[in-house]
């Protein structure tokens, strides 16, 4: 469908790719749950506009560029995995406010944008679906609207998934507030979380 080849497996490939866990649900749970919807949101456009440039990438070539340098992927993969575990010390080395705490100041949405944008851009399981796995589904011959057609495919999806994941992680951190303890642990396991995820990654670089 729309020279797109295995379509059903492009589909699944897609939703497959947003439920799993990763980097860039942390980022936005994190901002939900520290200054609200607006923030979650503000998250989300930062991880689709990481999103939406490896898929430019994909398209300009960047995938052959990288199967001929291997080096180069293997050096944006090491990048990638220490940002994350740099970004998880930081949360891990945060002070969430207890009870009878003076509240942290609210950070602006183009503070979380940046974060979330920089946490897609330097994760190291984007760069292997857009640059590498993604362009495996144009059929040879494909036209350039083909490619536009996938690109939206994939953003219209992601939207979906990331705003429904804001909604909920919203809910539950409005009930987390009255528990000072519970959000202090959340933010702990976070941090666990990304540098467990950073030194996995790296772990498996070849």
């Amino acid at each position: 469908m729309f020279d797109i080849q295995n379509y059903a497996s492009f589909i699944a490939a897609i939703l497959v790719f947003q439920a799993v866990p990763g980097a860039g649900t942390i980022a936005i749970l994190d901002a939900t749950a520290r200054d609200g919807r607006s923030a979650g949101m503000a998250a989300v456009l930062g991880t689709l506009a990481g999103d939406c440039l490896f898929m430019l990438a994909a398209a300009a070539g960047l995938a052959a560029l990288l199967q001929a340098q291997p080096l180069a992927f293997q050096g944006l993969q090491w990048f990638g995995a220490a940002y994350l575990c740099w970004l998880g010390v930081q949360l891990l080395r945060s002070q969430p406010g207890g009870a009878g705490a003076e509240p942290a100041r609210a950070q602006t949405a183009g503070v979380y944008f940046r974060r979330a944008f920089m946490v897609s851009l330097t994760n190291p399981k984007v760069i292997l679906f857009f640059v590498a796995f993604f362009p495996l589904f144009l059929k040879p011959g494909a036209s350039g609207t083909t490619l536009a057609l996938m690109m939206l495919h994939v953003t219209v999806l992601s939207l979906a998934y990331q705003a429904a994941l804001v909604l909920v992680g919203n809910l539950v951190a409005v009930r987390l507030k009255a528990f000072p303890g519970a959000r202090r642990l959340a933010i702990r396991i976070a941090g666990v979380a990304l540098v467990g995820l950073g030194g996995r990654l790296a772990a498996g670089i070849r």
